[in-house]
This record gives structure tokens, sequence and C-alpha cells, in this order.
């Protein structure tokens, strides 16, 4: 039987606060000589109950790489938020679901952690529940940053206006997507700037429309810098389909079909119609120069 310590929570961005349940969990694992191990839903609960969409940070593929990379959860246990879970009492999730199912030793929650049926588990009735079980249990108080709560909605406003460096300042971690390189329409190749292409998955949010200062994470380990078009493509096209466009600096090859991680920095300015592909094409000139300049910083 594997034993765990997991923390509990959705854990959307993956940001600060999340890092200091995490952390504690992965250090009471290494204490116990267990696993360090996270139970959460690959959909939002709120979302299943309201039918209204929650567009998230990430995508569960993306929370999951966070969860393991960043923090060393071995465990990303992630369940779907189904009728059983929805009408499940707050003390049978806790003894049924995470103690005899998942062979939890120790639970670690946030200060406004709420679960179970119609949310009646609390933090203060956990932590009596553990005492109860004879498990150990750790509530962690709120984390703040310049007197603001670092949460998850707040984060998702800033990416949706596109202000990832301060997202980062919250996240402890640059904004990121992950997704499979696809066909675009193989204009950049034929003005000599090749890019390659990702879409945003569906129910995650879309991040303020602009040029941006980027790094690819390749299959193979390396980290390129790339400067990265989110929006329309005005100069090339004139639907209303959003693209995540990247050029990526020194780097001649195919990525088609291959999983790419994409990592935003900082937003440069503005999509921009040009008059011309010459106009584009000297632009983007310019923009690699200026997030090449950022990154010998």
């Amino acid at each position: 039987m594997k034993e765990r310590v997991i923390a509990l929570g959705f854990f959307d961005g993956v940001h600060l606060g999340h890092a200091a349940l995490l952390r504690r969990a992965v250090e009471e694992a290494a204490r116990r000589g267990c696993v360090p191990a996270v139970f959460t839903f690959s959909r939002p609960p709120k979302e299943v109950v309201t039918g209204i969409p929650c567009p998230l940070i990430n995508s569960p593929e993306d929370r999951q790489g966070l969860l393991r990379r960043l923090f060393g959860i071995k465990d990303v246990l992630m369940v779907p938020f189904d009728r059983e879970m929805m009408t499940t009492s707050w003390d049978a999730f806790v003894t049924d679901i995470l103690v005899k199912r998942y062979h939890a030793v120790h639970l670690v929650a946030g200060h406004d952690h709420h679960f179970g049926h119609k949310n009646q588990g609390s933090p203060e009735l956990l932590l009596e529940k553990c005492a109860q079980l004879g498990i150990g249990c750790d509530i962690i108080p709120k984390v703040e940053r310049g007197g603001i709560e670092v949460s998850s909605t707040y984060i998702r406003r800033l990416v949706e206006l596109g202000q990832m460096e301060r997202a980062a300042e919250f996240l402890g971690h640059p904004h990121v997507l992950s997704q499979e390189v696809k066909h675009g329409r193989r204009i950049g190749r034929t003005i000599g700037i090749p890019t390659i292409n990702l879409t945003v998955p569906p129910h995650v949010l879309v991040p303020g429309h602009g040029v941006y200062a980027a790094k690819a994470c390749l299959p193979d380990g390396r980290e390129l810098a790339g400067v990265t078009n989110v929006g329309t493509r005005p100069t090339v096209e004139n639907g209303t389909d959003v693209t995540v466009e990247t050029f990526l600096l020194d780097f001649d090859g195919d990525l088609y079909g291959q999983t790419v991680r994409l990592e935003f920095y900082k937003r440069m300015r503005d999509e921009i119609r040009f008059d011309s592909l010459e106009g584009l094409k000297a632009q983007i000139a310019r923009d690699a120069e200026a997030v090449r300049a950022l990154f010998k910083k």
C-alpha cells in the first residue's frame, strides 16, 4: 500500500499561494517516507454545478506538468467531478476517498478550502476529522504579495490583460501554454521567418492580444527565445480565429506534431496591421532584436 501526503485544491495557475501548500506536502512526505500527492479535479466543480464555463489559466496537462516539474509532486490524482463526487458528504470524502481509497496519512489544505456536498466541508472541520482519524493535517494561511492576496482569479485577469511580468510575480513562474505544434498557413516560411503555431485549448484563457517575448521549451530539453504573436494575424488574415504563433530565434528545424511548452515573459507591443509582408518582416526582425536584448539582461 502506497501511503500519501495529499495537498487539496484545484491549483489553477499553480501560483505562490499553492506553492506554500505544495512545499509543505513535499516536506511532510519526505519526513514520513511516503509519496507527495495532489488531489484535484479535471474541471472546476463550480463550472460543473452551474453550467457556466470558467476559462482557466492552464489546461489540465499544464497543471500536472507544473505540479510535477516545479514541486516534485509524484502523484497527481486528477479525477472527474462527477455526480458521485458532487453528492459525497464532506466527511465521507475525507474518510472514504482520501483515506481509504488514496491512503492519505496527512492532508494539506488552504485557509479557504471548501469541499464535499454543497461545499459544506471547511478547514476547521477538516482539522477535526483528521484528528478523529489519527492522521496529520496542515491548514496553510493566505499568501499576499504587496498587500494583494495571491489568487487564481486575480492572475486570470492579469493574463487576459497580457500583463505577463506581473502575472509571473504572483505565479512564481512564467505563464505557460503547452500544445502540439500544428500546421499554419506557412506564410512565415515564404518570407524567411518560419513560425510554430499553437492553439489555445478549450476552457483555457487566451492571453491579451499582442506580441510577447517568450521562450519555447522543446521536447529535447532545449530552450529557445522567441517572438510570440497572440491574435488574429491582421496582416495575413481577416478572420477572427485566434492563433499563438512564435518565431523562434536561432532555430532551423521541424517541430510539427511535437509538444512545445511556451513560456510568456513580457508583452512587447500591440498587434499591428501592416500594408505589406515586407513591413511585417521588418517589424519581426526588430521584435527579435528586442527579445534577444531582454533575455541577455
